[in-house]
């Protein structure tokens, strides 16, 4: 699972407590591993403003990886910027381990590279 997957998760649990820590899931014993991939600045460009950067900053902190802080007034023009964040979000894959949610402690298994996000029937 690439990491650009992760910032799109959350946790979908009925009865979680609170909705302000089902985003972002929390990684817990995960194997990284990175599988380089072409760069596409333009892909990269359009994606920002769909992702959810302070959440990004948060999980690239927690894997020990370095993001900038912010997002530069003209992202497509700052060559280290944008390999910065294509590095985390396309090359860094999460093999194995588990995402956590801070709200209700549900714990979503990481097998071969595909999270599982079914719930049993009762936390729908």
């Amino acid at each position: 699972m690439r990491i650009i997957t992760h910032n799109m998760l959350k946790c979908h649990v009925k009865n979680c407590t609170d909705p302000n820590k089902q985003f972002p899931l929390r990684f817990k014993d995960v194997q990284l591993e990175q599988v380089e991939a072409e760069r596409n600045d333009e892909f990269l460009v359009r994606m920002l403003p769909r992702l959810d950067w302070p959440a990004l900053l948060k999980t690239s902190k927690e894997l020990g990886m370095g993001l900038p802080e912010s997002i530069p007034e003209n992202p497509g023009e700052d060559e280290e910027f944008l390999q910065a964040v294509h590095t985390f979000i396309m090359e860094t894959h999460v093999k194995e381990g588990s995402m956590v949610c801070d709200g209700c402690a549900h714990e979503y298994k990481i097998s071969n590279g595909i999270p599982n996000m079914l719930l049993a029937e009762h936390e729908i």
